[in-house]
């Protein structure tokens, strides 16, 4: 499976195996803890999901978003995404905030441009993309299908090709 340059709605899902406090930009001071975290984003530019995943994927020299921050202190365990030009990050970080055992662990994180409570969830189990997806077709009807990169194929997704 290649991920494809086309715009579309991601979830980071990122493990973090110590406690630590980082500094996330001008936002405020984390508390990062053993579990697993949950990114949601859109990828609606140039290079679409392909670039943004990318991005993410490697660790920044110049933190951008506050992303980029936590992600020093975090490796991949996984990326949920759906192709698609409308923005549905919001969407998303509704139903995840919904979900069983989910905490926003700083507030406006990735949020700070929305109405958003948070675009990052905490669990202390690794959540599942059969429930968010349940959750999700419930809440918006005719969303495209939600597919998932597991840690094994997330080098094919940095390169953006199969080898």
């Amino acid at each position: 499976m290649v991920l494809e340059p086309k715009p579309g709605t991601y979830a980071l899902i990122l493990s973090c195996s110590t406690t630590i406090r980082v500094q996330i930009g001008r936002l405020g001071t984390m508390r990062l803890q053993p579990g697993y975290y949950v990114y949601l984003g859109s990828a609606l530019g140039a290079g679409g999901l392909r670039a943004r995943i990318a991005h993410h994927h490697k660790l920044s020299l110049r933190p951008h978003w506050h992303i980029d921050y936590l992600r020093a202190h975090t490796r991949f365990h996984g990326i949920w995404f759906s192709y698609d030009a409308r923005r549905r990050e919001h969407q998303w970080a509704r139903v995840v905030r919904t979900m069983r055992d989910a905490r926003a662990p700083l507030l406006e994180f990735g949020a700070c441009d929305c109405n958003c409570r948070s675009h990052l969830y905490f669990f202390k189990r690794c959540p599942s993309r059969t429930r968010f997806q349940r959750a999700l077709e419930s809440l918006a009807k005719r969303h495209p299908p939600v597919e998932e990169f597991e840690p094994v194929n997330l080098s094919r997704v940095r390169l953006g090709r199969e080898h």
